[in-house]
């Protein structure tokens, strides 16, 4: 899924108020991790992911992994923060602005 500029900027604002829920150590990315935040999508549609500075891999790169793999959009990579958005299929809770 593409973001226009626009609403790219909308989903950081709310992403702004979030604590992240996650959080990826020295273990990096395991397939375990990423199941866990694949099925937070079933309860969230923006979730804020931090890397802890124990972590060896790029984190830009390890965000667009993440995103690949739970199919969702990479909003941003700030520091060592990450946010993704994955809309609900049947009733989106997040109106993004056209």
């Amino acid at each position: 899924m593409e973001l226009t500029s626009k609403q790219r900027a909308y989903l950081k604002s709310l992403a702004s108020t979030e604590e992240p829920i996650f959080q990826i150590g020295k273990s990096n990315l395991t397939p375990e991790i990423t199941e866990a935040i694949g099925e937070a999508f079933n309860t969230r549609e923006i979730l804020k992911i931090t890397v802890l500075k124990n972590s060896t891999d790029d984190v830009r790169e390890m965000a667009n992994m993440v995103a690949e793999r739970t199919r969702s959009t990479l909003v941003q990579v700030i520091g060592r923060k990450i946010v993704l958005y994955k809309p609900f299929k049947d009733d989106p809770e997040i109106v993004l602005p056209k």
